[in-house]
């Protein structure tokens, strides 16, 4: 299949990250007591300007304890709520003035949880009085396609693989392959099962699309490796470790103590919703590609394209492990 290098190019220009909403947690330790967490993400030494407004019932009774941690400024502190939260509103200020999202999660004495995604048209929250499913699953399945499609490694990978697949049924057999892989060590990490270090994996995930283009080069000269003949056990075998990458990326986010198995199911049906937009549009590209330009057009362009994503997986490979090594 060829003529996937348009929308290879949008990838290209963005930098590879995770999605990493702003982080925002009370939890309940004694009745009317909570711990407030909130994590803000940051670019260097520079964060965004945010605060949370609680509920005019709520009063701070320790010190705001700050970190930062893993690029992001983290805040702690106590407040008590005369009353409880239920049917009281929380307020983000300065999320309007972001284009990102927040996650907001409270986790009650009596085992209620509540969970939702804030973001610049929706800076606040009324807490019900009741936990609903559906608020869990609609927003974990969004974190999760929002995760796929703005994890630019990830996507890189998924579009090597495209480019290496010789028919609809080879692409079949590698996509199911790669699905299986990452939700079997996903969920496995995320259950506290297995646990490798996130930098080594961000690190071998680099490794994998680099791997990949290197087969993609050959594949054009006429030697064909294992990842052309077989691309199911290539895209099976890495599945592995790009799933401790969406792993570590839901750790970030935390789940939900009292669904946690709903929310970790509907973040992978995310994922795999976001993988299948990605995909439907590569092949919609590649279609119109075919039938609007020569072939000779499309040989060229693709060639820049896959040199212009080794170099840049080659460049995302040094980034990572020079900062496991400082």
């Amino acid at each position: 299949m060829r003529g996937w290098f348009l929308l290879l190019l949008l990838v290209l220009s963005l930098k590879a990250d995770e999605v990493r909403p702003l982080y925002l947690e009370l939890k309940e330790h004694s009745l009317n007591n909570f711990l407030v967490t909130l994590k803000i993400p940051a670019k260097g030494d520079k964060k965004l300007k945010m605060d949370a407004t609680l509920p005019t019932n709520c009063t701070t009774n320790s010190e705001v304890e700050s970190y930062f941690i893993q690029g992001a400024y983290l805040q702690r502190w106590g407040v008590e709520c005369k009353g409880g939260l239920a049917g009281k509103s929380i307020f983000i200020d300065g999320l309007k003035d972001t284009n990102t999202d927040l996650l907001l999660r409270i986790d009650m004495l009596d085992g209620l949880a509540y969970s939702t995604l804030l973001n610049p048209t929706k800076t606040s929250y009324s807490v019900p009085t009741n936990s609903s499913s559906l608020e869990v699953i609609s927003t974990y399945t969004w974190l999760g396609i929002t995760h796929i499609l703005m994890g630019y490694d990830h996507l890189a990978f998924v579009f090597a693989l495209l480019l290496l697949v010789g028919s609809m049924r080879k692409l079949l057999w590698t996509i199911t392959a790669f699905t299986l892989a990452h939700s079997i060590t996903m969920a496995g990490a995320t259950l506290g099962i297995v646990h490798i270090p996130q930098q080594p994996v961000e690190a071998v995930i680099a490794l994998s699309i680099l791997f990949l283009v290197l087969e993609v080069i050959h594949k054009r000269d006429g030697k064909n490796g294992i990842a052309s003949s077989s691309p199911w056990i290539v895209a099976f075998i890495f599945g592995l470790l790009h799933g401790f990458g969406f792993a570590g990326a839901l750790a970030q986010i935390g789940l939900p103590q009292n669904a946690i198995t709903t929310a970790l199911l509907f973040f992978n049906i995310g994922v795999e919703l976001g993988q299948l937009i990605f995909i439907v549009s590569v092949v919609t590209v590649a279609g119109l590609l075919h039938k609007f330009t020569s072939h000779l057009f499309v040989q060229k362009v693709e060639l820049v394209a896959i040199y212009s994503i080794g170099t840049i997986s080659s460049f995302w490979l040094i980034d990572r492990v020079l900062g496991i090594l400082g």
